[in-house]
């Protein structure tokens, strides 16, 4: 009797160990060993890239790409994609700005508007693919132009000017940091770890490990695919409006149309360094941190060092590269085990 009752219980903790990453990956300590190799090396070319003044700023630039990675990771780890990242972020932003210009609303408020109108966009994505059944690149695609019309219209041909400083929590200096730490970068490692204790304890969060593993089998096992494909997309969403306040506070007090421009790259490099895979099914939001922090290392050094700026898209390119072969090698090993 009790071999009858142990038997299912070693088969669920079996298959638990095979959809679930283990607590620390190759990729995060392999990832950890090649940021204290670029920031010595950094710290001995240029001095100064080690200082407070230098570390700070580069924290509050990780951060927006951080915070939305918590999301894509989400999206990706079920087979997904979100390309429209960078068209939500506009959206929010000019929405919010131009309310703290007209309104002179409080920052709580800002703060929710900007989430409120990032999750509704994220729910349209999440609406489409899940229901629509079409593949979440050509969705997101799409959107994204829809949400950049829909963005220059709120813009109206003009820059969003005399934003007031209500934000000024998730920017630079004394009120958006505390002890030497930036608020915006404390956010993301807070969304990082309660991301990182979601998959990995929740049941909710480990399904969506299954339905990037194969969407009919856990459709077969009883997990409800279309609602939870449509709230990581409400969830990125939201992220990217939040993620539109740190990029309002950290500007200047006029916002213009390129607000967002490129982010959706630089969050999907960071996810994909991190080392969640493009095939869905496995992924670390842990490792899409570091991967965030070595996105924006490589770009900071590589000014610093006053080399020519495309020298940064290139080394990044190399390591997205890099990821993805890794990522395809062992996926291939593991198909012929």
């Amino acid at each position: 009797m009790t071999t009858d009752t142990a038997a299912p219980a070693r088969s669920a903790q079996l298959s638990l160990r095979r959809i679930l990453p283990p607590i620390v990956t190759g990729q995060e300590i392999v990832l950890l060993a090649v940021l204290v190799v670029l920031w010595v090396v950094l710290g001995i070319f240029t001095p100064a890239f080690l200082t407070p003044g230098s570390i700070g700023p580069l924290l509050v630039q990780v951060a927006p790409i951080a915070l939305i990675g918590v999301g894509m990771t989400f999206v990706i780890i079920t087979a997904g994609i979100d390309v429209s990242v960078a068209a939500m972020i506009m959206v929010s932003a000019v929405t919010t700005a131009r309310m703290l210009v007209a309104f002179d609303i409080p920052a709580i408020l800002a703060v929710l508007v900007a989430v409120v109108i990032g999750s509704a966009l994220g729910a349209l994505n999440g609406l489409l693919i899940a229901y629509g059944r079409v593949h979440p690149i050509i969705i997101t695609f799409g959107t994204a132009n829809l949400f950049q019309w829909l963005g220059l219209r709120v813009f109206d041909s003009s820059t969003v000017n005399g934003i007031p400083s209500t934000l000024e929590f998730f920017g630079r200096g004394g009120a958006g940091s505390t002890l030497g730490v930036p608020h915006s970068f404390a956010i993301a490692v807070l969304a990082v770890a309660v991301a990182w204790w979601f998959l990995r304890y929740a049941k909710a969060g480990r399904n969506l490990y299954a339905i990037g593993g194969n969407q009919n089998a856990a459709r077969l096992a009883g997990i409800k695919v279309q609602p939870r494909l449509v709230w990581v997309y409400v969830i990125t969403g939201a992220l990217a409006g939040l993620a539109a306040c740190m990029v309002i506070a950290t500007g200047t007090a006029t916002l213009d149309q390129s607000v967002g421009s490129g982010k959706e790259l630089q969050v999907i490099a960071a996810v994909v360094i991190g080392g969640t895979s493009i095939l869905g099914g496995r992924g670390s939001v842990v490792g899409t941190l570091l991967g965030a922090i070595l996105v924006q290392t490589v770009v900071s050094g590589v000014t610093q060092l006053g080399w020519p700026t495309q020298l940064g898209f290139l080394f990044v390119g190399i390591f997205i590269l890099i990821a993805v072969g890794t990522d395809l090698i062992r996926e291939r090993t593991r198909r012929r085990a």
